[in-house]
């Protein structure tokens, strides 16, 4: 099931790193975690996460010294963000979906129609690509056939 909420009060099923250890405090007991450690749970690079937080979509709790400490939201944002990512939204539309959360059954509601329009225009366009790449494909094979017939000809006349 695609989990759609920031829920901070849940554990993700979908982390990246579904069975991997960390040898530290299990994440979904976890409040709590340094930039480090939240990057590494989610494979991605420290500076992925200033850049998130950069542009807003997270906003991690500033220490003694400027140091970062990401709560159990920061995380489940980071979540939607990279999941959006790997669906080919852009950040206005992930930002759009994520800030719609409040809490309320009428966010939720919201949340998930935008959610699922963006993810049927996603299917169409991917769709539309398949078929370009398969028309592309028939091309090379026909051009790929035409110049082995060419090169054939001309083996044979020398």
């Amino acid at each position: 099931m695609l989990d759609v909420y920031v829920n901070v009060n849940q554990a993700n099923p979908m982390t990246p790193t579904a069975g991997k250890t960390l040898n530290r405090e299990s994440s979904d007991a976890r409040q709590q975690w340094s930039i480090s450690d939240l990057a590494a749970e989610l494979q991605v690079t420290p500076r992925t996460l200033r850049f998130y937080e950069a542009e807003g979509l997270i906003e991690p709790i500033r220490g003694p010294g400027g140091s970062r400490t990401y709560t159990r939201r920061d995380r489940a944002r980071m979540q939607l963000i990279l999941r959006g990512k790997r669906f080919g939204m852009t950040l206005t539309e992930i930002a759009e979906i994520i800030d719609m959360y409040d809490g309320a059954e009428s966010s939720k509601v919201r949340q998930l129609e935008r959610v699922v329009e963006r993810v049927t225009e996603i299917t169409a366009e991917l769709i539309e690509r398949q078929d370009d790449i398969a028309r592309t494909l028939n091309e090379l094979d026909d051009v790929s056939q035409q110049c082995q017939t060419k090169l054939r000809q001309l083996r044979t006349r020398t």
